[in-house]
């Protein structure tokens, strides 16, 4: 399993267009196979700052969502609301893998 992190630079003063940006996607990640962790946005510290957690099976399979969101209507509408309301400013993203607990035994 590979967790995608995205943090992103807000303008503070759009973080509810931002809100509403992250509301569409969370529905479109998992449609793909993925597990969104949901978004995170400002709260105290930063005002500018939010981040994003999913996940997917592999690195193939987060790539193969890549590739098919290129494609698809709801995120290119997504995409579109960003860019028309500059509510980002920028973002990078980064990947890690998980470390989970064990599952229980059963007795």
């Amino acid at each position: 399993m590979i967790t995608c992190t995205i943090r992103y630079r807000l303008d503070p003063y759009k973080v509810g267009e931002f809100e509403s940006y992250a509301r569409m996607w969370l529905p479109l990640v998992a449609r793909f196979g993925g597990v969104h962790h949901g978004y995170f946005l400002p709260h105290e510290g930063p005002s500018d700052i939010a981040y994003a957690l999913f996940s997917f099976d592999s690195l193939a399979a987060y790539e193969n969502y890549r590739r098919k969101s290129h494609s698809d209507a709801e995120c290119e509408a997504a995409l579109e609301y960003a860019k028309r309301t500059r509510c980002i400013v920028s973002y990078e993203r980064s990947f890690t893998r998980p470390i989970l607990p064990a599952p229980a035994a059963v007795t």
